[in-house]
């Protein structure tokens, strides 16, 4: 029998967090029969001092909003996505130490390829990233590791875009910065992909101008279908979703917590179960 061993999502709120459906499914199909997952809450300033309270018997942390930038700055070592992203959405035990990670970005690159459809054309022009908060930083990353040559960021103040801007030159993108009023949405639907991680809302407006976008990353994925997925999908384009994210970034955080392959199946199934299988969800 495995050893007890412990992890969690640290989070605010994060009472409602999905990872511990993942987790727990990972560790049953991995006959961690010994190893438990929780929900733990913690903001940004608490979150240094409760990581370094815990005992030997931690192996791995989720993080989510707002502790992914914290997580970075506590670790004494990260990777070099979390570096270019400038968070962490994973903190795994060290000797001596935690090892910052961000598996945020095989969330995006997964679900776009799985079920986005997405495949590396040979072309030259920019991804599309609609916003540009905490997801977006990841999103930009991820574009660098699908081979785009660059990233467009559209937000509604340019000033405020810079840290993700930042993040894409790390990875070594070109980028364009957009104001959101002047942009042709229309144009921005001819991009090898688009990724939104901005409210349903705003974009309602403009659905019938990006409803020929390729290859389409909604992050939003409650209620669903959004009025821009629906759109999309109408008009015969491919989709991605915050729950496909969701479950292709916990594939990565199983495998460094417990050193075994992630049992994909048994994690799709038990997330399908989770959310009344409103989603395909395919790995």
């Amino acid at each position: 029998m495995a050893a007890d061993r412990s992890a969690a999502v640290l989070g605010k709120p994060v009472r409602h967090s999905l990872s511990p459906v993942l987790h727990g499914a990972a560790y049953r199909a991995l006959g961690l029969a010994g190893w438990s997952y929780q929900r733990i809450e913690v903001d940004a300033e608490g979150l240094p001092g409760l990581v370094s309270g815990l005992g030997a018997e931690w192996v791995g942390l989720s993080v989510t909003m707002p502790g992914k930038r914290a997580a970075l700055e506590f670790a004494t070592e990260a990777t070099p996505r979390a570096r270019a992203v400038g968070a962490a959405n994973t903190l795994v035990r060290r000797d001596g130490g935690w090892l910052a990670d961000c598996t945020d970005i095989e969330g995006v690159t997964g679900a776009l390829r799985a079920a986005g459809g997405y495949r590396a054309d040979g072309g030259d022009r920019p991804g599309v990233v609609l916003g540009a908060g905490g997801t977006a930083a990841a999103a930009v990353v991820a574009c660098a590791e699908l081979g785009l040559p660059g990233v467009r960021l559209v937000v509604r103040e340019p000033a405020r875009a810079e840290e993700t801007a930042a993040a894409a030159r790390r990875a070594g993108l070109a980028v364009e910065v957009s104001r959101w009023s002047d942009v042709d949405f229309a144009e921005l639907a001819s991009a090898p992909l688009v990724v939104s991680t901005v409210p349903a809302e705003a974009l309602a407006p403009h659905r019938a101008e990006l409803a020929a976008a390729r290859c389409l990353l909604d992050v939003i994925y409650h209620p669903w279908p959004t009025p821009l997925a629906e759109a999309v999908a109408d008009a015969g384009g491919a989709l991605a979703t915050g729950l496909d994210m969701l479950l292709h970034q916990a594939f990565g955080q199983v495998e460094l917590f417990t050193g075994l392959p992630a049992p994909r199946e048994a994690m799709r199934d038990a997330l399908r179960a989770a959310t009344g299988g409103i989603l395909p969800l395919p790995v």
